[in-house]
């Protein structure tokens, strides 16, 4: 009997040892929590970035387990509006369930870690990890009155290099994080042959403005040697839509020889516009460029399309939310040549509710894009995906965006709700107002794309 008692107990205690050195039960260290941390957390939970505190050493961390915890179990951080059930890609930050299982089991077990030196290489976050080739200033920093409106500048940043050369990427870097709003950007490109001084005049103008040409003509951006007032002579090549930003926004950059443009020596980055949020305190700004050069001409163009508030497509109806409604509206626009859709990106505001786009193909297939089932106007990424969606030529791309203009949605900004719509130029760009924009980004279909990686 003896005997048997002693083998059961022998068995018994092989068993919880076994469970205890199970890879379920083992103890999760700190080495372990770090990469899942300074992946998917600090690059913006850093000096410089979005997040309200650091997640940079194993102390930052520990310090703020409970919020992490919060966090994680209330699906809060880290931000992805998109739903990953509908559409995956590149650039996701989300948090896997394993990932989940062992934060969660490190907070609960009061942080172990037998070494507390790993940190997060800084910087490697919303901007870019290489150092870039040129990076521009502004002339001189944009004032900006704490009267509790919005402002809109147009702003020119000029550049000189010793050659010409193809640019990869450019960068808006905010000074005023917490401030700028969005930033629509172009290039300038002036003729050798001609005469210009483009560092001369003011650096930045606010709107409204009642006259552009004499406006651009103040910023020193026009020709000198012509003494009409044809625009048409009078104003250099604008490349379009070379820059970008918006709240929340990560680099959005591909693969070695897709994307990029001719960036020539003498040039100016025409910032048309940048939209700062209200503040109370006035300040200054002095936000820059980052410029990445590329080793040689584009194998593949990039190309941007752009539904709906100012784009190629009609809002139906038309953009108008009543007080205390929830309303949704659809715009739609037809593909005229077989592309290859790279990334793309919904636009929304404070009364947004959900987006979901999606391509009809001409035998009937859908084609899902991207689908936000709860909107945040603090996140709008440009979701860039694994490898080209291809739609076919004669596809229609369906954007689908509801509204709620009640006092149920915390982030309405005014109460009582008022009738907000689509306003005129920049008047619609104000967060108070209202957009419905689907950006798409794409290139000519080649064969072969569908398996094509894209992400740098």
């Amino acid at each position: 009997m003896y005997g048997k008692t002693s083998i059961i107990f022998s068995l018994l205690s092989s068993l919880l040892i076994y469970q205890c050195q199970s890879p379920k039960n083992k103890t999760i260290d700190f080495k372990e929590i770090a990469p899942i941390i300074h992946k998917k957390c600090a690059v913006c939970h850093q000096p410089g970035e979005a997040g309200p505190f650091h997640l940079i050493t194993y102390y930052d961390i520990k310090h703020h387990a409970n919020k992490i915890k919060f966090a994680i179990e209330n699906n809060y951080m880290p931000p992805w509006p998109a739903d990953t059930n509908y559409s995956r890609f590149a650039n996701e930050l989300v948090l896997t369930q394993s990932e989940r299982e062992k934060l969660l089991s490190w907070i609960k077990n009061n942080c172990p870690a037998d070494d507390t030196t790993v940190v997060f290489e800084q910087n490697k976050s919303t901007t870019l990890s290489p150092k870039p080739d040129l990076i521009v200033k502004l002339p001189h920093p944009i004032y900006l009155q704490g009267n509790g409106i919005d402002h809109f500048f147009v702003v020119k940043l000029p550049y000189q290099l010793h050659k010409d050369t193809f640019a990869w990427y450019v960068e808006f870097v905010p000074a005023q994080k917490k401030l700028v709003h969005h930033v629509n950007g172009h290039l300038l490109k002036y003729d050798e042959q001609r005469k210009f001084n483009y560092f001369q005049g003011t650096t930045y103008i606010e709107e409204p403005i009642d006259n552009y040409l004499n406006a651009y003509k103040k910023m020193g951006l026009t020709y000198t040697d012509e003494r009409s007032n044809d625009p048409k002579k009078l104003l250099p090549q604008l490349i379009p839509n070379t820059v970008y930003y918006l709240p929340g926004f990560l680099p959005l950059y591909y693969q070695s020889g897709i994307g990029g443009f001719f960036l020539p020596k003498n040039g100016v980055f025409f910032l048309n516009d940048i939209h700062y949020g209200p503040t109370h305190q006035s300040c200054y700004d002095s936000s820059y460029l980052k410029i990445y050069f590329a080793p040689k001409r584009p194998d593949r163009y990039v190309y941007e399309g752009q539904l709906g508030t100012h784009g190629m497509s009609k809002i139906v109806p038309p953009l108008v939310i009543p007080p205390n409604t929830i309303k949704t509206f659809t715009t739609s626009l037809l593909i005229p040549t077989d592309i290859s859709v790279l990334a793309v990106n919904p636009h929304m505001h404070l009364l947004g509710q959900s987006f979901w786009a999606f391509a009809l193909t001409p035998a009937k297939d859908t084609i899902p894009l991207i689908r936000i089932p709860k909107w945040n106007f603090n996140w709008q990424y440009y979701y860039i995906f694994k490898k080209p969606v291809v739609l076919p030529k004669g596809s229609i791309i369906v954007a689908i965006g509801t509204y709620n203009n009640t006092s149920s949605n915390p982030h309405n900004p005014h109460y009582p709700p008022i009738e907000v719509k689509e306003g005129d130029g920049f008047h619609s760009m104000k967060a108070t107002d209202e957009m419905f924009q689907f950006f798409f980004q794409y290139m000519i279909y080649q064969p072969g794309d569908d398996t094509l990686s894209v992400y740098q």
